[in-house]
């Protein structure tokens, strides 16, 4: 199982926050990963300059735009599957 947390705090909600969160809903319902990946919002994961932050599982926050959150998910999510 892998938990992707997105920031939804101010900074990042102003930045797109849930553009990302509705993006990455799309791609686990596309691939059928329903059963395997978690989306949480979170109210400020502490890094705003990275905003729209986003934590999978313990690692790192990264910075996801709706842009690149295809190529987020494919490099940081679908390895751990």
């Amino acid at each position: 199982m892998v938990t992707i947390r997105v920031c939804i705090g101010s900074a990042c909600h102003l930045k797109g926050a849930y553009n990302v969160i509705h993006g990455l809903q799309r791609i686990v319902e596309e691939r059928n990963l329903g059963e395997q990946v978690t989306i949480k919002a979170e109210f400020c994961l502490g890094e705003c300059t990275k905003a729209v932050s986003v934590k999978v599982n313990d690692d790192p926050i990264l910075s996801v735009d709706e842009n690149n959150v295809k190529a987020f998910f494919e490099e940081f999510v679908l390895g751990r599957l």
